[in-house]
């Protein structure tokens, strides 16, 4: 009874042990798959833009290195990370949007910022497609309701579509941000 106890326990300590060695081997050889991202201004303040790598809490990712295929208002661009950091090749000279989309093995993940240029600062801010979808239904809603606001509502929409299309957001790029939002809330 006891050889059996002996055994069996050496056993059990042989084959925890295998497990163990085996999780460690499989952990330290995934890969690390972007997902999510942030957009701030370039540490070196020479008006680009900096892509960092976050987790699903919008924490930084410091341990990303490599290559990834972007786009950058449907430009394809290839980002090199060192470290969670990568830096767009092109600087900002006004204010404008910009529609960042990755693609990976998980889906497309696609934000669209407006860059704001004050001097030689550049503030990137995040545009909810929410945002997109909102504005112009409330303006419409209140032109149907309110019969002597349809003319002051169809020259406000027509004022923030030509603001909208001559800092950079298209059309195709408008719907690109609705559709990848859509398809986030599924």
């Amino acid at each position: 009874m006891s050889n059996f106890k002996t055994i069996f326990i050496g056993l059990f300590i042989i084959l925890s042990g295998n497990q163990v060695h085996s999780q460690t081997e499989s952990t330290l050889s995934q890969e690390v798959v972007l997902n999510n991202f942030i957009v701030k201004e370039d540490l070196l303040k020479n008006n680009k833009i900096a892509i960092i790598a976050a987790d699903s809490l919008d924490k930084p990712i410091e341990t990303l290195s490599g290559t990834f295929q972007f786009s950058i208002n449907g430009f394809g661009q290839e980002l090199k990370f060192n470290n969670g950091v990568a830096v767009a090749a092109q600087p900002i000279d006004k204010s404008t949007f910009i529609y960042l989309r990755h693609e990976n093995e998980t889906g497309t993940h696609g934000k669209l910022y407006y860059v704001v240029r004050k001097g030689d600062f550049i503030n990137p801010i995040k545009i909810s497609w929410w945002v997109l979808v909102i504005v112009p239904l409330i303006l419409i809603i209140l032109a149907t309701l309110f019969r002597k606001f349809i003319i002051i509502a169809g020259i406000l929409l027509i004022f923030i579509f030509y603001y909208n299309s001559s800092n950079g957001l298209k059309l195709p790029t408008f719907f690109d941000t609705v559709f990848d939002g859509l398809k986030n809330l599924i």
